[in-house]
């Protein structure tokens, strides 16, 4: 709840320093002493924009500090200020603090942490919850209607929540294989062309390094082929080096014995014959190895070719081509097998959206149960505040599917008849202020408990109502308040006579200086400011004594 309000240099107010209470605290004052200086100024701290004729003339600089505690912080403020990183430790108040300059900069803050006003905006609906005489928010504003009522009936929305992400993202897969299958489906006789080519060509992994071998070796073999040719005529023959080195051999082999020379030079030109011998087989050898056929070429070149040519097509290398072809054909397994996914994914679809739609259903028919039964709590209220003549009914319709969502297939909207025959219409369209005021009254009587900020402020609902609907007013603003904490602006002496608090606004003048101040009464004071209501400028016995009763009798 809210705990203090401080004010600096805000229009008329000068300095000011409140606190407050739970329960029901009421603010009362002449007319003109400054009661919509207050509501400025807490809404300034809650992220209303930052007027610059807020700033009290003849400073440079305006603030606003409101202090709010909790019993239990509420999970919208922790979700808020986790994502903001703003750490509250437990049992820490919150402090929003805002300050204005009169060249129009401001700066917020949420316990001493510089922050955006658009966190205090977003932090506002769990903290105040205000309605005055020309409210276009909170309860008249028909988008927070459905929540309302959920909260009235207490219902649960996790599971139409679950079934709902859970139809949307089967809805999204079949849509993604869908649009896949059909891109597939549109590039399927390319695809076919271009595996007849690589199954017809059947590339083969390390193929391109084998056959840029196998050519260079064969055109090296094309190049010696001459050469080779020479020494073959060379070492052929009956008068070739080798032959002459056997027979050499022979002759010496018949007369070594005779001398040890002999014997060593035989030995000498023995191994010059197995030299030879080894050198012609080398040579044999390598014209084995160079020799090439020229077809045999032309294939190697040619397959080399396709092979390169391919892989440019595909923008890849030749090693590539293998896995490619796979992929190919598994991407053609995948369009011909895509009907039974599919068939599949759909089912999915289907099944989660029927589960969907029937948790829907259950939720639609408890907020049907619920609206009933808030037309009949709110309609009991109205008589009693001089609405006898009112109508409230509480609208549950079916969306169109597309505006379906994780809350459910209906709209909520609070409507009203303030006249015998008239036409139900939306809740702020055809109310004055003062019955606006009033059905928001029996409205927050109705849901009573069933969640809301955590503290309430009503801006002078009971104008232009007097007596038992004064009374009638004032009784129902402290059964809200109990447990709680409700603000109420108030220009009626029954009303104020039923406040916990009471504080009192004013406003005086010194020369040319005009200021307002708050005080907080005590039982005396409350006394002498309700007998004021009660007959005016001229404080006398009887509105005293009818003070008194007006205090005695809550």
């Amino acid at each position: 709840m809210l705990t203090a309000l401080s004010i600096r240099n805000i229009v008329l107010i000068e300095a000011l320093d409140l606190t407050f209470t739970g329960g029901l605290g009421v603010l009362t004052g002449e007319t003109g002493a400054g009661k919509s200086i207050l509501l400025d100024a807490l809404g300034l701290v809650l992220g209303n924009r930052a007027e610059t004729s807020l700033v009290r003339a003849g400073t440079d600089e305006a603030s606003v500090t409101a202090t709010f505690e909790f019993s239990r912080l509420p999970e919208t403020i922790k979700t808020a200020l986790a994502e903001a990183a703003i750490e509250i430790e437990g049992g820490e108040g919150l402090i929003l603090r805002r300050r204005i300059k009169v060249d129009g900069a401001s700066k917020a803050f949420v316990n001493d942490q510089p922050v955006g006003a658009a966190l205090l905006r977003e932090l506002a609906p769990a903290l105040v919850e205000l309605h005055g005489q020309h409210d276009d928010r909170g309860l008249v504003n028909p988008r927070g209607h459905r929540q309302l009522l959920d909260q009235f009936a207490g219902a649960d929305l996790a599971g139409v929540t679950s079934a709902w992400k859970a139809w949307r993202t089967a809805e999204e897969r079949l849509a993604q294989a869908r649009s896949a299958i059909d891109q597939a489906k549109e590039d399927q006789d390319l695809l076919i062309a271009h595996l007849a080519e690589l199954t017809e060509l059947q590339p083969q992994a390390g193929e391109e390094a084998r056959l840029a071998g196998a050519r260079a070796d064969m055109q090296k073999g094309e190049k010696l082929t001459g050469d080779l040719e020479e020494l073959r005529h060379l070492w052929d023959g009956s008068d070739s080096p080798l032959a002459s080195l056997r027979v050499a051999a022979r002759k010496l082999d018949r007369i070594a014995p005779e001398h040890p020379l002999l014997a060593e030079a035989l030995a000498a030109l023995d191994r010059a014959v197995i030299e030879a011998s080894e050198a012609e087989d080398k040579l044999n050898a390598a014209g084995n190895a160079l020799h090439h056929d020229p077809e045999a070429l032309d294939h190697a070149e040619t397959r080399l070719f396709e092979l390169r040519a391919l892989a440019r097509k595909h923008r890849c290398d030749v090693d590539a081509l293998p896995e490619l072809m796979r992929t190919m054909r598994a991407q053609l397994d995948a369009i011909e097998a895509s009907d039974a996914e599919l068939d599949s994914l759909e089912a999915a679809a289907k099944e989660t959206h029927e589960i969907y739609r029937a948790r829907a259903e259950a939720l639609h028919a408890n907020r049907v149960a619920a609206a009933m039964r808030l037309d009949e709590a709110v309609a009991a209220e109205l008589a009693p505040l001089k609405l006898d003549a009112a109508r409230f009914r509480t609208a549950v319709a079916d969306l169109p599917e597309e505006r379906w969502g994780a809350a459910g297939m209906d709209s909520v909207e609070f409507l009203i008849s303030t006249n015998p025959g008239a036409d139900f219409a939306p809740l702020g369209k055809i109310a004055s202020g003062g019955e606006l005021s009033r059905f928001i009254l029996a409205l927050k009587v109705a849901l009573a408990e069933k969640g809301g900020a955590a503290t309430v402020i009503f801006d002078e609902i009971d104008r232009g109502v007097g007596g038992a609907v004064a009374s009638a007013i004032g009784e129902r603003l402290a059964r809200l308040a109990d447990g709680g904490q409700l603000l109420a602006v108030t220009h009626s002496p029954q009303v104020a006579a039923r406040g916990g608090t009471h504080y009192v606004i004013a406003k005086s003048s010194e020369g040319t200086v005009t200021k307002t101040s708050v005080a907080l009464l005590d039982a005396a004071g409350r006394q002498e400011e309700i007998a004021r209501m009660l007959s005016g400028a001229e404080i006398t016995s009887e509105a005293r004594a009818q003070a008194d009763r007006l205090l005695e009798g809550v």
